[in-house]
């Protein structure tokens, strides 16, 4: 991270490190609460007798507020104190979080998950353009290592699944990550408002216009809606297709393994996009991510199928902060708007390929349903390589 500049106080620097604090925290929270979706699927079948093509909607559901709540707040950033809107969004998505353990059927559940998704859109459609504001010299590094802290919740909420298993039941994983929010929120209470420099402008219909038309913001929603959709599609059935293929012990724990690479693939891509420049990375990561599923899902058995997948998420993981942070650079000063863009169309990737793969494994295989997560992945070497040809290798600033 950046240290003190010769422009900014001992206590500005203060400041910011506390709202960096603030942010990784929340990202981490939420990455955990969405992962624990995918790993107990299984127990709500048991639970509640759910058939799989109702699961397939676990996605879904906990897309709908998220979509509708994290456009708003790019629409009305540079009008609505950040503060707030972070404040809001961190103490709906826990007490969402929590209200999730309690659900009596599978419909409440369903229910619980799109409140904690659009309390989670106001959150997640504040944290990272204040970062980016935070570290305007730095957008690629520190999204890169934003979304490495999301990738340690996301692998910490299996993990909880697993041990509330085996102290009680699923539902208690639920209660303790609804209540570990509240540090969180205490801390974004008592802070005084974050000091940027040159925050977003308010958008308006001729900015929004120029935004969507950005040739890198085109790229940035092609690339991140394909790359998302196979993260979607492994989140939620991965577990659904080790089972049979991996010891019974070890069926929860290989979504933790694919989460776990993404700790340092997004290390490393954080520090890579700086040298090599967004989108010769990403269609390297690409490339890497397509020859992993490959060996995966049509060469791997037993333990060698958890190599294949720390391999997909180790180059899997990088993509999204690596795009994002692609876009967000050519219009910094809508900075928000870009951030609600890529996560709304994150957002449709991984609600939707998972219930496609949901009828794919109604009516035929959960191998069949895990190996046409190829067709996204080609389609994001096409994309990048096209952008890599026509637009250039686009470095960071």
């Amino acid at each position: 991270m950046e240290t003190v500049t010769d422009g900014e106080t001992a206590r500005e620097h203060d400041s910011r490190r506390w709202w960096t604090l603030v942010v990784f925290s929340f990202a981490a929270l939420e990455g955990a609460t969405l992962q624990i979706q995918g790993a107990v699927i299984p127990s709500l079948r048991e639970s509640f007798g759910t058939p799989e093509w109702q699961l397939g909607l676990v996605a879904p559901a906990g897309t709908i507020g998220f979509l509708v709540f994290v456009a708003a707040v790019g629409a009305v950033a540079g009008r609505l104190d950040t503060r707030r809107l972070l404040l809001v969004g961190v103490v709906g998505t826990g007490v969402g979080v929590f209200a999730m353990g309690l659900v009596p059927s599978f419909s409440v559940f369903l229910g619980a998950l799109v409140l904690r998704g659009a309390f989670a859109g106001i959150g997640r459609g504040s944290d990272r353009p204040l970062l980016s504001h935070l570290y305007p010299r730095r957008r690629g590094r520190l999204f890169g290592y934003y979304d490495m802290m999301w990738a340690v919740g996301a692998t910490l909420g299996p993990l909880a699944v697993a041990a509330a298993l085996l102290v009680a039941n699923w539902r208690l994983a639920y209660y303790v990550l609804g209540v570990a929010f509240l540090p969180v929120a205490a801390l974004v209470w008592y802070l005084p408002a974050p000091s940027v420099d040159g925050g977003d402008e308010p958008l308006t219909i001729d900015g929004l216009s120029r935004v969507v038309r950005s040739p890198a913001v085109l790229v940035m929603a092609a690339g991140i809606l394909l790359s998302t959709g196979v993260e979607g599609g492994l989140f939620t059935w991965l577990t659904t297709y080790a089972e049979g293929r991996l010891a019974p012990s070890l069926v929860t724990v290989s979504l933790s393994v694919l989460l776990a690479a993404y700790v340092p693939g997004r290390f490393v891509a954080g520090s890579l996009s700086e040298r090599f420049g967004y989108v010769p990375l990403a269609f390297g990561l690409g490339s890497l991510c397509l020859l992993s599923a490959a060996y995966t899902f049509l060469v791997a058995s037993g333990l060698g199928l958890l190599v294949g997948v720390f391999c997909i998420g180790l180059s899997l993981s990088g993509l999204y902060p690596t795009l994002l942070a692609y876009a967000t650079e050519s219009a910094p000063e809508h900075s928000a708007p870009v951030n609600a863009l890529g996560l709304v169309v994150s957002s449709c990737g991984i609600a939707g390929v998972p219930a496609v793969m949901g009828f794919v494994i109604e009516g035929a295989s959960v191998a069949a349903a895990m190996r046409l997560l190829f067709v996204p992945l080609v389609g994001l070497l096409l994309v990048t390589g096209v952008a890599w040809v026509r637009l250039g290798t686009a470095t960071s600033s």
